[in-house]
């Protein structure tokens, strides 16, 4: 049961809205830039810098560390799954998200 439902919540989410969280407009402004949902449909965020796009960010259809947070609030879950893929990513990612300025960059920062 644990499996379909991970699957079916991972369906849902790719042919979904994706809905900026807290969480990343919080990141967002730390960083000094402006988020808004992104006009890639491929995409989740559109990073903008003194009105200016800088990056478009997330695959629409994955995760990302605030939507497993939630979906481990809702019991969808297990406790510390969250941080358990947000390592698995930072993992995968550390080359492209170590360059400053990259969509990498502002991936890790803002969804991650």
């Amino acid at each position: 049961m644990g499996d379909f439902r991970i699957w079916f919540s991972f369906i849902f989410d790719a042919i979904m809205a994706y809905r900026i969280k807290k969480y990343s407009f919080e990141k967002a402004k730390g960083l000094g830039v402006e988020i808004k949902p992104s006009t890639n449909i491929l995409k989740k965020i559109d990073v903008f810098k003194n009105g200016k796009k800088i990056a478009s960010i997330g695959a629409r259809g994955m995760n990302d560390y605030p939507t497993y947070l939630e979906k481990e609030k809702k019991g969808n879950y297990p406790k510390g799954y969250a941080h358990k893929r947000r390592m698995l990513y930072k993992e995968r990612h550390k080359k492209d998200r170590s360059v400053v300025g990259s969509n990498g960059y502002y991936a890790d920062k803002i969804l991650w």
